[in-house]
């Protein structure tokens, strides 16, 4: 800063204040009481403006702020939990928020600029960039001890003679389900309707009936041996496309929500 320009920001500060900040004379310039009093209030706006840069300089890295999100419940029991186990590893500074709906609410939500990102099944909006991060398929469960589970593999019409357990008729999996069916023109004779999967899995492990569950949700079960999984010939391997969801006018990521979106480019593993 020149002379010229540090003396007018001075004499226009004094103005400000209603004060002389400075005694000027040949010898050169020295505090008077008044900015003696007003000095420390002085550093103190430096120091805070020297910390808002650090912190600003975080947050553009990632090192530290704020990610909202949005997830449909599959992927916010599922998916998100090892994913945000990953991103805290790296960024522990970061201060995560999730709220939960069904994609259509997670859309919504990104559109209202409610969160700065949302997890769900592939929605077409013209406002809206997608990322495909995951795929995920029906799968049939089973008890353990269901006599399925001593066959190689099944047929539709197999599992529409058992009892079936539905879950949550407003899901894409409960409309691949229905798809399912009826390409195999199938008609299932008892069924069960429950409002959330992890019910469903429930009464599957009760022996209550078996169910076409996404894959995500039952690896766990599969490995811990709590649910049988059977391969079912003519069940149409049609994938739900997980995507990440952000407003095209955003513009380009960064941050943390850089490093998060960098992360689900990597596939979850558990």
């Amino acid at each position: 800063m020149t002379q010229p320009s540090l003396t007018a920001r001075l004499l226009a500060l004094e103005k400000e204040l209603g004060e002389p900040l400075f005694v000027r004379s040949r010898q050169g310039m020295r505090l008077t009481d008044a900015g003696r009093g007003f000095l420390p209030y002085a550093e103190r706006a430096m120091r805070a403006l020297r910390d808002g840069r650090k912190a600003l300089e975080e947050v553009r890295s990632g090192v530290a702020g704020h990610l909202l999100l949005a997830a449909a419940p599959a992927v916010s029991t599922y998916l998100l939990p090892s994913i945000l186990e990953r991103f805290a590893e790296k960024h522990p500074r970061v201060e995560v928020a999730v709220r939960t709906g069904h994609s259509e609410d997670v859309q919504k939500m990104v559109l209202r600029d409610e969160v700065q990102l949302g997890l769900g099944r592939a929605l077409l909006h013209p406002d809206i960039e997608l990322k495909p991060f995951y795929e995920d398929h029906l799968v049939l469960a089973v008890h353990p001890g269901h006599r399925f589970t001593r066959a190689q593999s099944v047929r539709m019409a197999d599992v529409g003679r058992e009892r079936l357990i539905l879950f949550d008729i407003t899901s894409s999996y409960r409309e691949l389900t229905e798809a399912a069916f009826l390409s195999a023109g199938v008609v299932p004779r008892f069924t069960m309707e429950l409002d959330n999967i992890e019910s469903a899995k429930k009464m599957v492990q009760r022996k209550l009936g078996i169910a076409l569950l996404p894959s995500s949700s039952v690896r766990q079960e599969q490995e811990d041996g709590t649910l049988g999984i059977v391969p079912v010939q003519d069940l149409p391997q049609v994938a739900t496309r997980i995507v990440s969801m952000r407003r095209r006018d955003a513009g380009p990521a960064s941050g943390a929500v850089e490093a998060f979106v960098d992360l689900l480019s990597q596939r979850p593993d558990s």
